[in-house]
């Protein structure tokens, strides 16, 4: 290669000169920088006086975990067979690709390397795709109707359905760009990256859209935005993890408008174009801020023993960037509160109103470029003064002593300033990148006391569900009653709850939390629990499956007052399927009609029955 394998010179000349010479790459161990490597550049410039590849991927050595070189004798490794019995051949390819024996450079193997990218990357994105088909069965079932990513209404106008579609376009354009100049090494870090980004923020920020939340037509949307990146992933990384994708793509070929027939696998696909409409350099660089926000917000409540479940009064967050603090204050505003579990938020573009602003010199960088001058330098960067560094963050750079400064050259210190009126453990703030300050109330009172009670018991139930094998989509009724014996102050701070964050809980739960005198007696009862909340609240709550209640005055009445007849209409509208039931009521215009021994009777829901 590339002369013997074209019979150069004796056959083919022509076109191996004008086509073939000098090949596009190579790809060999290190081992052979003086054996091949050399023997084709010592020929090709002796021949053409020119390389005779243009690029050359070289991969290290593969040692044992202990540096040695691995042995058959030693035993010093783990059985290859085992490894892609237990973990597959994709997170081998992919623990092998993103390791420095892509770079040249050794690699001691560990299988706890192997299993790291199983659990950071393909579980995650597993997870991803499992959440998607969940949704979909449970709108289709909902709606009576095939799930068609291709079909919605005009393009979503949610941030983080643009934010994701951006997000996406900018990987394939990466991904392209890095394999067209053969840097297999940096594809993989920016996959798990991408991952943590589609299930840490766009799934988990988006779940109660995708639950239904907001409407069938919304969901529709947040469901096409996550279907379109799985199988665009799909096919940007079919070449890595061929068997993975496949797998996945086999599922989501069924709703392509041709259910997938003319590109029947992965591996016939064009590898994907980047949807250039797509991009918005904005909203990325708006959500990765916020992202670094929600984290710095974060940090603050673990240093100040604050859990999450406990709602906070008001966060002010402090950056130089008027459109993102836009931004923050539209768009993005619900998934911070949501997020940090803060009920305000507040922005500020002036740090000095809650700051000292204290500047330092980047010694390690201005040493190697000032030499002696970097004392006068450095002295001068310290007595910045406060407008001198508003002025800096502002421009970018600034003049001292005759050169030239950037913001790689000095960092900007934010020292917290308390304000007026507050205690020391009343307010805290930390800082972050590009000049972003954010600042957390921390007193808490009865009113956030309660609503954190209702978030706790939120956590509960969610586990109780669990712990039951109830999926997402599986719809249930809650019922509670104040457990037996508890205090009067209990059932007050049960009743204070209840009042207040009724709304909230409805949400969450996706149904109303009724009392268990309201439980009909043929529901079917899955699961209770005692729940002692942190405001003192007390409760028994029973999960049960759907069903129909009944008003049974009004049932006799529509049953000609009989009370046989009547009881075997409950009995037949208990025994059917209680999702159909809804489906078929709503069909008929809130009606349904039953048929027992050749007598009709017609019920309308709200009067006879509800179906909550």
């Amino acid at each position: 290669m590339p002369y013997a394998q074209q019979h150069y010179p004796f056959e083919n000349k022509e076109h191996f000169e004008s086509k073939i010479f000098p090949a596009n790459f190579i790809a060999e161990g290190l081992d052979q920088t003086r054996g091949w490597f050399y023997t084709l550049m010592v020929l090709s410039t002796a021949l053409f006086d020119r390389p005779a590849f243009q690029n050359l991927v070289c991969n290290g050595l593969v040692l044992a975990a202990d540096g040695k070189k691995m042995s058959k004798s030693l035993k010093n490794y783990p059985d290859p067979n085992e490894i892609l019995d237990k973990y597959g051949a994709d997170a081998l390819r992919l623990y092998l690709i993103n390791s420095p024996v892509v770079r040249a450079e050794p690699l001691r193997f560990k299988e706890e390397g192997v299993f790291a990218v199983l659990k950071d990357l393909f579980l995650p994105w597993y997870n991803a795709y499992r959440f998607l088909v969940q949704n979909v069965k449970r709108v289709e079932l909902d709606t009576g109707q095939a799930f068609n990513p291709f079909s919605a209404n005009g393009g979503s106008k949610n941030v983080l359905d643009r934010w994701i579609a951006s997000a996406t376009a900018s990987l394939v354009l990466f991904v392209r760009d890095e394999m067209d100049n053969y840097r297999l090494y940096t594809v993989v870090p920016r996959l798990v990256s991408f991952i943590g980004q589609l299930t840490n923020i766009y799934v988990r920020y988006n779940r109660s859209r995708l639950k239904g939340k907001n409407g069938t037509e919304d969901t529709l949307h947040a469901l096409t935005a996550l279907y379109d990146v799985l199988l665009t992933l799909c096919k940007t990384m079919a070449p890595f993890t061929p068997f993975f994708v496949e797998k996945m793509y086999q599922n989501l070929r069924r709703c392509l408008p041709d259910g997938g027939e003319t590109e029947p696998s992965v591996h016939f696909c064009a590898f994907p174009e980047p949807s250039l409409d797509a991009l918005d350099c904005r909203v990325e660089t708006s959500v990765g801020r916020m992202q670094g926000i929600i984290e710095i917000g974060r940090q603050i409540r673990e240093r100040n023993n604050k859990a999450l479940k406990t709602p906070l009064k008001r966060i002010i967050v402090v950056h130089p960037d008027g459109g993102f603090l836009a931004d923050l204050q539209g768009e993005l505003q619900c998934y911070v509160t949501e997020e940090l579990n803060v009920q305000k938020l507040e922005t500020c573009s002036d740090p000095i109103k809650f700051a000292t602003l204290r500047a330092e010199p980047n010694f390690a960088l201005l040493g190697k470029r000032l030499g002696k001058e970097i004392s006068e330098v450095a002295i001068a960067v310290k007595k910045m003064s406060q407008e001198d560094l508003l002025c800096f963050q502002r421009s970018g750079s600034v003049v001292l002593c005759g050169h030239t400064l950037s913001s790689n050259d000095i960092s900007i210190k934010h020292e917290f300033r308390i304000p007026d009126g507050y205690a020391k453990n009343d307010i805290d703030a930390a800082s972050g990148d590009e000049g972003a300050m954010v600042i957390l109330e921390l007193t808490v009172d009865q009113k956030l006391l309660d609503s954190g009670a209702a978030r706790e018991l939120i956590n509960r139930l969610q586990k109780l569900r669990k712990s039951v094998g109830l999926q997402a989509s599986d719809n249930i009724f809650i019922f509670f009653e104040a457990k037996a014996g508890a205090e009067a102050h209990s059932n007050e701070a049960l009743i204070r709850m209840l009042k207040a964050d009724e709304t909230y809980l409805k949400a969450s739960l996706g149904c109303e939390l009724r009392h268990v005198s309201m439980m009909p007696t043929h529901a079917v009862k899955l699961a209770s629990d005692a729940c002692m909340l942190s405001n003192g609240a007390s409760l028994m709550v029973t999960l049960t499956l759907p069903c129909v209640f009944f008003n049974e005055r009004a049932l006799l009445l529509a049953s000609e007052n009989s009370k046989d007849l009547s009881a075997a209409v409950s009995a037949v509208m208990i025994s059917q399927d209680f999702t159909a039931m809804r489906a078929d009521t709503q069909k008929h215009n809130g009606t349904i009609t039953i048929n027992v021994d050749g007598r009709t009777v017609t019920l309308h829901e709200g009067e006879e029955f509800m179906l909550p």
